[in-house]
């Protein structure tokens, strides 16, 4: 499903990512670790096409999409990739619905069909009960449960996390990967950056990296 083809991004003289290959099948379950500055974060933002690499390819079933255009690049965030990033984007003064709303207004969805979604959205990141609160109102791990609501709406074939369980205590981060080993199973294909010991060793992980200076290694 995805491939990277000796994808290297240099940024302000420095090889962020070097040479870098990977490849994920559909439906896999991906953790990467890795120490700060190592590449991971510029990794995910190639694979959702919010960073160009400097050369090497980007395959999504077979299709070279680091050649997209900018709309085409827009079109494969919206119908495609979920992304859960460490900057939460989110409207402080707007409530939490009303900051899921506004993705999906400008798509072809009845009033019935939005609201719908994300309510489901809001009970899958087990948000709902602050469905109508201000966003500056919550606290870290609230609003990274926010995000991710918002990372589903589009009901991603490809959820890509960066660090997902930062800011969630235990049970938040049980109820992540409860979360996240559904959508597996549904089908969808996840790749998850993290330092959290927790998501190392589960089961349902299909492949485990190490990130360092730009390389991924394979770990047991």
């Amino acid at each position: 499903m995805i491939e990277c083809r000796a994808v290297t991004k240099i940024y302000k003289g420095k090889e962020i990512v070097k040479e870098l290959n990977l490849c994920v099948e559909e439906g896999a379950f991906v953790v990467i670790e890795g120490e700060s500055g190592g590449g991971k974060s510029t990794l995910l933002n190639m694979l959702a096409l919010l960073v160009q690499p400097t050369s090497g390819e980007i395959l999504i079933e077979g299709e070279n999409i680091a050649l997209l255009s900018d709309y085409h690049s827009s079109q494969y965030r919206k119908n495609f990739v979920g992304y859960l990033s460490q900057e939460y984007y989110l409207f402080e003064n707007l409530s939490v619905y009303e900051n899921l709303l506004a993705p999906l207004v400008v798509q072809d969805l009845s009033f019935g069909e939005i609201n719908k979604r994300i309510e489901q959205k809001l009970q899958l990141a087990h948000i709902a009960n602050k469905r109508d609160a201000k966003v500056a109102h919550l606290s870290g791990g609230e609003k990274q449960r926010v995000v991710l609501a918002k990372a589903l709406l589009n009901n991603p074939k490809l959820l890509l996390c960066d660090e997902p369980t930062a800011n969630l205590d235990d049970i938040n981060t049980q109820h992540f990967i409860a979360l996240v080993e559904q959508l597996q199973k549904e089908g969808s294909t996840l790749i998850v950056v993290t330092h959290d010991k927790r998501l190392k060793h589960l089961e349902s992980v299909s492949r485990y990296y190490k990130m360092h200076n730009g390389t991924l290694q394979p770990r047991s």
